[in-house]
């Protein structure tokens, strides 16, 4: 049977690493009686991070679904990763719901994967919620952290509940809307009167969430300002209205440990997050005509399923998980991969509770399912009806920005390094690896260095593969600063047929961001047409390769401009020859630099330790670009050069007596400091000099 969609609510839930995402899906799951025990992180025994890794580690690294049933309706959640390194998959995550649950720690506020995750929702215009948690713990203030709120994040925040007691006191929230405290003891949700010493605060909020509902509606606006109140009616419909629309962000009150907070956060879902009819028609390529086209949250539609996330099973073997867009998904039927031009035979479909796979005959649309060993399919990948063919749009990943050499511990390991390699590659999208020529090392490049560990972990696990993992190559890019010509010129004679390519290049810097140019400003018929491509890849492929120190050269535009050719001699692989030639000329003469990776660094460091940290990150040539105390705590943010930041986790550690963390992203490239740079090319050059002696 597959569910009516105007019943189904899809929500991720989404936040910073550690503010406790996983406890309040598992008190979710159990409040509405789809477990029949709380499970814990630290025990490991929680329904959505089961994963060894993610036991281990205890956090999230993968996204994983469970569903629950509340009052006629089926909640599908999306638990997903909040550290930096693993955060790719909460956009993935973010593109098979309808809302999102924001989730915030009490006591550190707005943190920056959060302002991530917030412009993720923003991308997918979702409506979202955001759950203030761990009211529980030391030093937790919910007024600070919507403060918090309200300056770092865009949108009409408004508190729906605010906290009964406060720290270890915390025992409930009084609901605004019908100004009753719900408190809990024993685990168990009570309806009482507000107590006496909130009846202040608890008026002054109920009347600022009345405007904001207010505010939704012009009509409403208005009676409001002559009335000066809102009949609970038609307060509650605008407000649903509100949220359902993103015109507001209600803010709820939780502690997910003790359970208290998840049941009315399952009546906010249900009542006011949209539906999958509610948010409507999804945009896409019809690939008949390769024009825009739309698939409607409707059974009859054609099937249309997008694959958000990949699981590779050591004994089930591959798992798609995906979310149907459009149609009626059933199991044993065939469908078409447009991405890989492949058909896939769906097989068993399934809904999924972390690990645990029930079988079904058929998925609607808007359900989220899993299916079994699919041959071609990626994470990203569109399936659809080989009869009307459709793609979605495929989901953005960010791009590595760290990288290792990986070196076998066993020598004849490295066919099994490459399978291994391949087939984590196809779980995570954000992992990459390629065999560099230059310096004869497997590269494995990821989101963040915790990020690469965990592959390597996952090769042992799963693969039996052991590796070792030498110091990251810092990824520097060469571009100009500059502007230069001259000429290129391949002639070989040999017994027979030679060789002849000349060109003539001029090599010029294009704004930082800005990738590659190639003009063809031949006139005459100096190079012939049919050779000019050959010439444009000799230049690309010099360029991947890299010339003063054996990095990528970008932001260059290069015109060739002139040359000559021989009526028999010339050949592509010559003209290819002579651009690469000229192009290693040209450059050195264009002032050449080398560009780094810039990082974008938020800490968190007890207050008393905030000196030492931006201290230590100008003697990293870090730029500091704000600094917000939050209690005893500070978030210091700045940006620093990538090569000055991998040794810095145990740094912070020694600086903080443990107390501090940190979470680092890729910002831009800048140029690096030329004494810098001559040793970085020096130690290129060393580098490449004992690698051909070998």
């Amino acid at each position: 049977m597959t569910i009516e969609v105007g019943k189904i609510r899809n929500v991720g839930v989404v936040g910073h690493g550690g503010v406790g995402k996983t406890s309040l899906v598992e008190a979710l799951l159990f409040s509405a009686g789809a477990l029949t025990r709380l499970g814990k992180v630290d025990d490991g025994s929680t329904t959505t991070d089961f994963d060894p890794d993610e036991i281990k580690r205890k956090i999230s690294i993968n996204t994983s679904i469970a569903y629950c049933d509340w009052k006629g309706h089926r909640v599908n959640v999306v638990d997903t990763p909040g550290y930096g390194d693993f955060i790719a998959d909460a956009r993935a995550g973010l593109r098979v719901v309808e809302a999102a649950v924001v989730v915030v720690d009490a006591v550190a506020g707005v943190q920056v994967q959060t302002e991530k995750v917030w412009k993720f929702a923003n991308d997918e215009n979702l409506p979202r919620v955001v759950v203030v948690n761990r009211l529980d713990r030391e030093r937790a203030d919910f007024y600070r952290t919507l403060e918090s709120l309200a300056r770092r994040l865009k949108g009409r925040l408004v508190a729906l509940q605010i906290p009964v007691g406060e720290e270890a006191g915390f025992r409930g929230a009084v609901d605004l809307v019908k100004m009753k405290a719900v408190t809990y003891a024993g685990g168990k949700p009570a309806e009482g009167e507000i107590p006496g010493d909130l009846s202040d605060r608890a008026k002054e909020y109920r009347e600022k969430l009345v405007e904001a509902a207010a505010e939704t509606d012009d009509e409403l606006l208005s009676k409001y300002l002559e009335e000066g109140s809102l009949g609970e009616p038609e307060m509650l419909k605008a407000l649903r209205a509100g949220i359902a629309q993103g015109k507001l962000v209600p803010v709820v009150c939780a502690s997910a440990a003790k359970n208290m907070g998840s049941a009315s956060l399952l009546d906010l879902i249900v009542e006011a997050l949209p539906s999958p009819v509610d948010r409507g028609e999804v945009a896409g390529t019809e690939l008949k005509t390769k024009q825009p086209g739309a698939r409607a949250p409707e059974p009859k539609a054609p099937v249309t399923a997008l694959v958000f996330k990949t699981l590779a099973d050591p004994h089930i073997g591959k798992l798609s998980l995906f979310r149907v867009m459009g149609g009626t998904l059933r199991a044993d039927s065939t469908l078409l991969n447009p991405s890989r031009g492949a058909r896939e035979r769906m097989g068993h479909v399934s809904w999924l509770m972390g690990k645990t796979q029930k079988n079904v005959e058929a998925l609607g649309p808007g359900e989220i399912g899993v299916a079994q060993k699919l041959k071609e399919t990626q994470t990203g990948d569109t399936l659809c009806d080989e009869t009307q063919a459709f793609e979605l749009p495929r989901i953005a990943f960010p791009e590595a920005a760290i990288s290792f050499a990986i070196q076998p511990k066993t020598r004849g390991d490295e066919d099994k390094i490459s399978n291994a390699l391949a087939r984590i590659a196809e779980e995570d999208p954000t992992v990459h690896y390629h065999f560099d020529p230059e310096t004869k090392q497997l590269l494995v490049a990821g989101v963040g260095s915790l990020h690469v560990e965990m592959v390597v972990e996952r090769m042992k696990r799963k693969y039996n593969v052991d590796v070792n993992l030498l110091p990251p190559r810092i990824p520097y890019k060469e571009t100009v600063k500059g502007r230069a010509e001259g000429q290129g010129k391949y002639k070989k004679q040999t017994g027979g047929r030679g060789q002849y390519g000349d060109v003539w290049l001029r090599v010029e810097p294009l704004p930082r961001g800005s990738g590659f140019e190639f003009v063809d400003d031949i006139f005459g018929g100096a190079v012939p047409r049919n050779y000019i491509p050959s010439a444009e890849k000799g230049v690309r492929d010099c360029m991947k390769k890299g010339i003063i120190a054996g990095y990528p050269v970008v932001d260059l535009k290069v015109t060739l401009y002139d040359g000559s050719y021989h009526e028999v001699d010339s050949s592509d692989m010559a003209f290819q020859i002579a651009a690469s030639l000229g192009l290693q000329k040209v450059f050195v003469d264009a002032h050449p630099i080398l560009l780094e990776p810039i990082m974008n660094v938020e800490v968190t460091t007890p207050a008393d330790h905030a000196g030492d940290v931006i201290g230590d990150l100008n003697s990293r040539r870090g730029r500091i670009v704000g600094m917000e105390p939050a209690g005893e705590t500070a978030a210091v943010r700045a940006q620093a050069p990538m090569a000055e930041m991998l040794t810095y986790e145990p740094a912070l550690r020694s600086m903080t007596g443990g107390r501090g963390g940190y979470s680092m992203e890729f910002s831009h490239y800048e140029e690096v400091p030329a004494f810098i740079a001559d040793k970085v090319v020096k130690e290129a050059k060393a580098e490449k000099e004992k690698a051909e002696k070998r």
